[in-house]
C-alpha cells in the first residue's frame, strides 16, 4: 500500500467513523457495532474503497497491545494473584462445555471431525477487547466484578496461546512439542526480567526526570512495546508482553498517569482493530455459512452467561456478579478469528468452516456488545445512568 492510499484509507476509515458514530450516539447504538459496520461497508467484499485490511489489522494489532499495557496498569500484582487461583477452575470448566457445544453443532452441519474440533475451540475464549473495553476503567478495574471478568479472561488468554502454538507447530514442519514447553518455560523467566528492569532501570530514570512528560510517554510506549517484543519472540504472545509490562509498574505512583496519556492512542488503534473485522469478512460467503453461524451464537450468547453464572455462584459470588460476569463475556473471541485464519491456512479446515467460526464472532461481537452496553455500566453506555469511565 502506497503513502498516498494508507492517507486516504485513514481518511475514509477516520471520517466514517465520526458519521457513523454520530447516527450511533443518536439513535443509542453501542459505538463497536458503527466501527464494524463501516469495514464490512467500505472493505472489500463492500464498496472496495479501502483494499489493504491486512496491513491494517496488523496495525491496529498496536491497540490490542496498548489495551492489555493498560488494564495492567490498573491491577495489583497481589489482587491477580488471589483471582486468577480462584478462577482456573472456572476458566478450565467452562472452556470444555464452550468446546464441546460447538463441536456438536459443527458434526450436525456435516463438517469433517477436524473442522468440528477447531470450531469448538474457537468456541472457548471470550473476548479479551469486548470485556476490557466495555470495563469502567475507574470502577470495575478496582473492584470485584472487573477482576473476576479480567482474571477469567487472562485465564483464557493462556490457553488461547497454547491452542495457537499448537497451530503454528503444525504449520511450521520442524516444530515439535518442544517449541509448546519452552514458550510456557519462558513466562516466569519473563516476569522476573521485566520485575529487574523495572525496579533497577524503568522507574529509577522515570522517577529522575519526571517533570517531563514527554519523555515519560516515550519511556511507557518503549517498555510496552519492547516487553511485547521480547515476548512474542520467546514464543508466548505479545499481549502477554504487555500485560506482563503494566501490571510490573501497576504499583509506582506514576502507573495512573501513564494510564490516563496512553487511552487516545489505544483508542486510535481499537478503531482500526474493529474496522478490520468487519472488512476481513467474505461477504460473498454469506448465503453457505449464515445458518450454521446463527445456530452457534446463540449457543454462545445463551449458554455462556449460564455457565459462567452457575460456576461463579458455585464459587460462592453473589448471584447478580454471577450474571454481570456471564454477560460481560458472553460472546466469541477474537483469538477465535486467529484460530481460523491460521486453521485455513494450513488447511486443517476449509474456506466454509472459517468464516463460519468468523462470522459466530462478529454476530456474538454485535449482540452482546448490545447486550452489555444497555445493562451494565460501561465507558461507552447509551445512558448517563449507566455510562462510567
Amino acid at each position: 500500500m502506497e503513502n498516498g492510499s494508507l492517507v486516504f484509507s485513514f481518511f475514509l476509515i477516520f471520517s466514517g467513523a465520526a458519521l457513523f458514530a454520530t447516527v450511533a450516539l443518536y439513535t443509542r447504538q453501542p459505538l463497536l457495532v458503527a466501527y464494524i459496520v463501516l469495514g464490512a461497508l467500505l472493505g472489500p467484499y463492500g464498496l472496495q474503497w479501502v483494499g489493504d485490511t491486512r496491513l491494517l489489522s496488523d496495525i491496529s494489532h498496536i491497540g490490542i497491545i496498548f489495551l492489555l499495557f493498560l488494564l495492567g496498569l490498573d491491577m495489583q500484582p497481589s489482587h491477580l494473584v488471589g483471582m486468577l487461583s480462584k478462577s482456573s477452575v472456572i476458566g478450565i470448566v467452562s472452556s470444555i462445555i464452550f468446546a464441546a457445544s460447538g463441536y456438536l453443532v459443527a458434526i450436525a452441519f456435516d463438517f469433517t471431525t477436524l473442522e468440528a474440533i477447531i470450531i469448538g475451540t474457537a468456541m472457548m475464549f471470550s473476548s479479551t477487547i469486548i470485556g476490557i473495553k466495555l470495563l469502567p476503567t475507574t470502577v470495575l478495574h478496582h473492584r470485584h466484578t472487573g477482576e473476576l471478568v479480567v482474571s477469567i479472561l487472562l485465564l483464557q488468554d493462556v490457553i488461547a496461546i497454547i491452542v495457537l502454538l499448537f497451530l503454528y507447530s503444525h504449520q511450521q514442519q520442524d516444530s515439535s512439542g518442544a517449541q509448546l514447553a519452552i514458550a510456557l518455560a519462558a513466562l516466569p523467566v519473563l516476569i522476573l526480567v521485566a520485575w529487574l528492569a523495572v525496579k533497577f532501570i524503568i522507574l529509577p530514570v522515570m522517577q529522575q526526570f519526571d517533570r517531563i512528560h514527554e519523555y515519560l510517554f516515550l519511556v511507557a510506549i518503549g517498555w510496552c512495546l519492547g516487553l511485547a517484543e521480547l515476548s512474542s519472540y520467546v514464543g508466548l504472545s505479545a499481549e502477554i508482553g504487555a500485560f506482563i509490562a503494566g501490571i510490573t509498574i501497576a504499583t509506582s505512583p506514576i502507573a495512573q498517569y501513564i494510564a490516563i496519556s496512553l487511552k487516545p492512542l489505544r483508542d486510535f488503534f481499537l478503531i482500526l482493530f474493529f474496522f478490520s473485522v468487519g472488512a476481513s469478512f467474505n461477504l460473498t460467503l454469506l448465503d453457505d455459512v449464515i445458518i450454521p453461524a446463527l445456530i452457534l451464537s446463540i449457543v454462545a450468547l445463551l449458554l455462556k452467561p449460564w455457565v459462567f453464572r452457575y460456576l461463579l455462584q458455585w464459587l460462592k459470588e453473589p448471584l447478580h456478579t454471577s450474571w454481570e460476569v456471564g454477560f460481560r463475556l458472553g460472546q466469541v473471541s477474537e483469538f477465535s478469528i486467529l484460530i481460523a485464519y491460521i486453521a485455513a491456512s494450513t488447511q486443517q479446515i476449509g474456506t466454509e468452516a472459517s468464516h463460519v467460526i468468523q462470522a459466530t464472532t462478529i454476530i456474538t461481537f454485535l449482540v452482546s456488545s448490545y447486550v452489555v452496553v444497555f445493562n451494565f455500566k460501561t465507558p461507552i453506555a447509551v445512558s448517563d445512568r449507566l455510562r462510567r469511565d
